[in-house]
C-alpha cells in the first residue's frame, strides 16, 4: 500500500507448479469455494464458503486457524483500521461499523471466534490431519460492511469488498502466524491459494475485480463468476458509475477502471509501462490479467494479487508513481510473499525502490530517480531530527506493526528508510548482481514466503555478501 502523509514538519492465474507451497516445501494448495450475495439496503454480505486445506507440514494438525480481518470494523475493537489521522475522511457519515459474524462450521468437531481481538477463527477438527493429507470445511458467514471509504465498506461512490471472508492462517515454522489489524501498514499475511468465487449483486453494477470472471444477469440480478489461482486473495470493487478503458501489456490484459479522471489514457498508459518495466527487471509478471480501479480509498492505493486500487482523491500528478508503486507490489507481495506483520519494510520499501526505478526510466511522467531518492532522504531525515529532539528516534525495521508510534514513524522506516537501504544496496554491489539478486528473489520465492534471511540469501548467490549492510539498516545501528 502507499500512503500519503500531510504531517506537520513542513481469471485463472498462472503459475509454475513448482515451489507453491509456502509449508513444508509441498505443493499442494489451498482452495477457496464462496458463493456469496450482496444486499445494499442492508451494507451485508451473506455466503457459504468451503475450504480445502492440505497439511504440508511435518506434523498432525487438530486444528485450523484462520483471519477475521472484516471483525477489526466493529465496535469496541482494540485495533481499529483506520488511525485518528483518516478516521474523519473514511468515516465519511460519521461513526460505523462492520462486521463479520460466523454461523457454522461444518466437517469440524467445533469452533470458536477469539484471538486477541476477536479477530481469529479456531476450528477443532474431527480427526488429526497428517502430512499430505487434507480437509474440507464449509463455513457459513456474513459481514457487515461500514460506511467507511477503506479496504472494506461501503463508500460515497464504490463498494470495496477484500479480506471479507475468513482466510486460513499463514504457516510459519512455528504453526499459524495470528495477526491483530493495525491501522499502520497491511497487516495481511496469506500463503498462496486457489478461489472460485461467485457473488450475486443487484443489476447495473460494474465490478472490478482480480482473476478471469465472467457475468450473468436473472430476474433483477447479476452474478459474477470468478476464478483464481496462485493467488493471496480475492478482491472486488462495486460501482454504478464506474467506467473502463482497456490495454495490454507484453501480452498482459489489463484494465482500468475510474470514476473520475482527467486524463485515463495518461493513467493506463502508466500502468502498462509500469508492468511491462518491471516485467523486465524482475521476472516476468505472473498472472494473465491486471486490473486498476480508481475508488472511495483514503490513502494512495492498495495492492491484491492481479489488482490494485488507487484513490479516487488522488491528485492527478501523484497517480504514476502511487501506479508504478502498486504494480510493483504484484512482485513484492503477490508473487513473492513475506510477512508484512513483522517485517514490512521487505515489501513496502522495495515497492517504493521500485516506483524509484520506474521515475528514472521512464521521466515523462514527472519525476526522476533522483527526485525519488531525495524525497525518502530528506523525508527520513526530517523524521530522524524530530524524534530525536524528544524521546529519540527509534529505527529498527523488522518491528511489528503495533510497535510503530503511529503513521508518521511507519512511513519513514518502511518506505523512506527502505528506499535507502535498497539504494546503498545497489552502489555498494553494482548493477549486474544487484538486478541478478532480485531476479533469483523472484525465480526462487514465487508463491512462497519470504523472510529477510532468505532475500540476503538472494543476493549473496549473486555474487554479493552484503548481510553487514542489511542488518546496519534493520537494526538501526547504521547513521543516514
Amino acid at each position: 500500500m502507499r500512503k500519503l502523509l500531510c504531517i506537520c514538519l513542513g481469471a485463472a492465474l498462472l503459475f509454475s507448479a513448482a515451489g507453491l507451497s509456502a509449508c513444508g516445501g509441498r505443493n499442494a494448495r489451498i482452495r477457496y469455494d464462496i458463493r456469496g450475495e450482496y444486499f445494499p439496503e442492508e451494507n451485508k454480505l451473506t455466503a457459504e464458503m468451503s475450504v480445502t486445506v492440505p497439511n504440508r507440514t511435518e506434523e498432525p494438525m487438530n486444528s485450523l486457524s484462520f483471519e477475521l480481518w472484516a471483525n477489526a470494523y466493529r465496535e469496541g475493537a482494540a485495533y481499529a483500521p483506520v488511525s485518528a489521522l483518516y478516521a474523519p475522511t473514511a468515516y465519511y457519515a460519521g461513526k460505523s461499523y462492520g462486521k463479520i459474524e460466523i454461523a457454522n462450521v461444518s466437517g469440524a468437531a467445533g469452533f470458536t471466534v477469539g484471538g486477541e481481538d476477536e479477530n481469529i477463527l479456531s476450528v477443532a477438527l474431527e480427526k488429526p490431519l497428517f502430512p499430505d493429507e487434507s480437509v474440507t470445511l464449509g463455513i457459513s458467514f456474513e459481514t457487515t460492511l461500514a460506511k467507511v471509504e477503506h479496504r472494506l465498506g461501503v463508500g460515497r461512490n464504490t463498494v470495496n469488498l477484500t479480506q471479507f471472508y475468513p482466510v486460513l492462517c499463514a504457516c510459519g515454522e512455528n504453526g499459524f502466524r495470528e495477526y491483530v489489524y493495525s491501522s499502520n501498514g497491511d497487516p495481511f499475511v496469506a500463503d498462496c491459494a486457489d478461489y472460485t468465487v461467485s457473488l450475486t449483486l443487484p443489476a447495473g453494477y460494474t465490478v472490478a475485480h482480480n482473476g478471469v470472471g465472467s457475468m450473468s444477469e436473472e430476474e433483477g440480478k447479476q452474478t459474477l463468476s470468478v476464478t483464481a489461482e496462485g493467488v493471496r486473495d480475492v478482491a472486488f470493487v462495486l460501482g454504478k458509475d464506474l467506467k473502463v478503458l482497456s490495454g495490454t501489456a507484453g501480452g498482459t490484459e489489463v484494465d482500468y477502471l475510474y470514476l473520475s479522471d482527467s486524463s485515463p489514457e495518461t493513467t493506463l498508459k502508466a500502468i502498462t509501462d509500469s508492468l511491462s518495466y518491471f516485467s523486465r527487471t524482475f521476472g516476468e509478471y505472473g498472472y494473465p490479467r491486471y486490473t486498476v480501479v480508481q475508488t472511495d480509498f483514503p490513502y494512495g492505493g492498495m495492492e491484491y494479487s492481479g489488482m490494485a486500487l488507487i484513490s479516487s482523491a488522488l491528485h492527478s500528478s501523484d497517480v504514476p508513481a502511487v501506479v508504478a508503486h502498486e504494480t510493483a507490489h504484484q512482485w513484492w507481495y503477490g508473487m513473492v510473499g513475506s510477512d508484512q506483520f513483522e517485517n514490512a519494510w521487505q515489501d513496502e520499501g522495495l515497492a517504493e525502490y521500485s516506483a524509484a526505478l520506474f521515475a528514472g526510466a521512464y521521466p515523462e511522467y514527472g519525476s526522476s530517480y533522483e527526485e525519488a531518492l531525495s524525497r525518502s532522504e530528506s523525508g527520513y531525515r526530517a523524521f530522524f531530527s524530530f524524534r530525536s529532539q524528544f524521546d529519540g528516534a527509534d529505527t529498527t525495521m523488522n518491528r511489528p506493526l503495533t510497535a510503530f508510534a503511529g503513521e508518521y514513524e511507519y512511513r519513514n522506516i518502511a518506505y523512506d528508510k527502505g528506499v535507502i537501504l535498497f539504494d546503498r544496496v545497489r552502489q555498494t554491489v553494482g548493477e549486474r548482481k544487484f538486478f541478478t539478486g532480485l531476479k533469483n528473489y523472484v525465480a526462487s520465492y514465487t508463491g512462497k514466503i519470504a523472510s529477510p534471511a532468505d532475500l540476503i540469501a538472494c543476493f549473496h548467490r549473486a555474487g554479493a555478501n552484503i548481510e553487514g549492510l542489511f542488518d546496519s539498516f534493520t537494526e538501526g545501528k547504521c547513521v543516514i
